[in-house]
């Protein structure tokens, strides 16, 4: 008899900001093994035997894309009978941060992907919004050390698929903790110079 319990993976949304488009993007890579051999998938492995969370998605992300990453977390269980060719299974899934030579897509360019992982990104979506600008662990990974207002607006927007309002933005940010703005500004294009935002310190 199979064990139902004995496949555990973790998938990870390993994201970036990209500053030369102004998006959040994330990272997949076509599978080299079945199944769907060649299909592009978001980075993970079948847990091992005591293994930690964290410790399986830093080896996904290094493994699968080739990269290391700043900071993760979890954001959610994944329990579809189906959603594994192989067997029942179990899918964590986890929040990244990193860059590195991978196959980044915005969330609204995502292709189709192997397994549930469109399903994933969907459900996956509003809790990387809820958590921009709450979590600061999370944000200080995307947004880096210091980011120009049009970075906040950037990174919100293609999260959230929602264009914010400038003015709202930058109350939130002024009431973050740890978050002032620089002395130093920043010019974008033709414009006048702008607002940088500066992280006094990193987040706990």
């Amino acid at each position: 008899m199979t064990n139902v319990g004995s496949l555990v993976s973790v998938d990870v949304i390993a994201l970036r900001y990209n500053a030369d488009l102004r998006r959040v993007e994330l990272a997949t890579k076509p599978r080299t093994a079945e199944p769907y051999r060649g299909v592009p998938a978001l980075p993970g492995v079948l847990l091992r035997e005591g293994e930690r969370l964290a410790a399986a998605a830093h080896r996904a992300v290094i493994d699968k894309v080739g990269f290391d990453v700043s900071a993760l977390g979890q954001l959610t269980v994944f329990d579809q009978p189906n959603r594994d060719p192989r067997g029942y299974s179990l899918s964590v899934a986890m929040w990244a941060v990193g860059d590195g030579d991978a196959d980044w897509y915005g969330f609204d360019d995502v292709p189709r992907l192997a397994f549930d992982h469109n399903v994933m990104l969907f459900e996956c979506r509003p809790l990387l919004v809820d958590m921009l600008w709450r979590d600061l662990e999370f944000t200080q990974a995307l947004t880096g050390a210091e980011f120009p207002v049009s970075a906040a607006v950037g990174i919100t927007h293609t999260l959230s698929g929602i264009a914010p309002d400038r003015g709202n933005l930058n109350r939130r940010l002024a009431s973050l903790r740890g978050l002032d703005v620089s002395t130093k500004r920043m010019v974008l294009g033709r414009g006048r110079p702008g607002t940088v935002w500066e992280w006094k310190q990193p987040a706990a």
